[in-house]
């Protein structure tokens, strides 16, 4: 919703301030140099990305007009979830995990946080790293080699669709010249019409050039520094698990653990160290009835 109010911002500025200056939006309609400019901006992004780049684009550009689902409410689902799994971890030994992790869908701890089990990208690197703790043939330093090379990887693949939308718009300005002076060239062709005609077609030739500037720095741009922040978004929450395990890894208590990992978490949806302690509790009373469930089935 943002974007499409800053897109209706930047409409009732610029053309609203153009109309009350006395310009006629009429002599701003200019099909011709919406075809090439904007052919030409959409053949440039054919011409310099891969396949693999335009699907991830356009499966990104969806993600661009619905609310960020990294907020406060996630973040703290996610740490009372690792809060459970690692106590359980810890009290009933670590292959007592191994039922939650092979089959998290239907696992009684991962089913009460369904935000966190739609989304694939977090659930699957809680279940491949906590499948390597279990497994016990990797080291705490080797693990985390491992988180920052994947961590590392998931911001190179976000960052494609982003650079190829800004190598998009930083091209339309260069366009609308290009129109501008096919515009110059047709009017300076027909150099013997009447002055009025003459001026009116340099006119819209000099809409090329508003037109490739409004397109880049007004819509196309915005979107790719829209992808960053979103990408920025994803990434936080593999940091925060990645702290939240090593901490555990490294012998410390899960409230403990997880206290580490909210550090990590920017300030706008960090929780307080009281929230976070309320959330826990809440999370330690369904962790007993867990138990007190597993044991009246046994």
């Amino acid at each position: 919703m943002l974007v499409l109010l800053g897109y209706i911002i930047v409409f009732a500025t610029v053309f609203g301030g153009f109309c009350l200056s006395g310009g006629s939006l009429g002599a701003l309609f200019q099909p011709n140099e919406l075809l090439i400019i904007g052919g030409a901006g959409v053949g440039a992004f054919f011409a310099g990305n891969n396949g693999k780049a335009i699907r991830a684009t356009v499966k990104a550009l969806p993600r661009l007009f619905r609310a960020s689902r990294y907020n406060k409410a996630l973040y703290m689902d996610l740490m009372a979830l690792m809060f459970r799994l690692l106590s359980k971890g810890r009290q009933q030994g670590q292959m007592s995990l191994e039922s939650d992790i092979e089959d998290c869908a239907n696992s009684p701890i991962f089913s009460d946080y369904p935000r966190i089990l739609a989304d694939k990208q977090l659930t699957d690197f809680i279940v491949d790293y906590m499948r390597l703790i279990l497994s016990g043939n990797l080291g705490p330093m080797e693990i985390e080699a491992l988180m920052d090379e994947e961590i590392e990887t998931c911001e190179h693949e976000n960052e494609v669709p982003a650079s190829s939308l800004n190598l998009m718009g930083d091209a339309f300005p260069a366009f609308g010249i290009v129109a501008a002076v096919m515009g110059v060239v047709n009017a300076l062709a027909s150099a013997d019409r009447p002055a009025a005609e003459l001026g009116e077609l340099i006119a819209h030739a000099m809409v090329g050039t508003f037109l490739g500037i409004l397109l880049a720095y007004g819509f196309v741009l915005p979107l790719a520094s829209l992808l960053r922040q979103k990408s920025s978004e994803s990434i936080k929450m593999m940091q925060c698990l990645k702290v939240t395990l090593l901490s555990s890894v490294h012998g410390y208590a899960p409230q403990i653990a997880v206290e580490f990992g909210r550090k990590t978490l920017f300030s706008t949806e960090r929780p307080s160290f009281l929230e976070l302690e309320e959330h826990v509790r809440n999370a330690k009373q369904l962790k007993t009835g867990d138990a007190q469930a597993e044991a009246s089935q046994g």
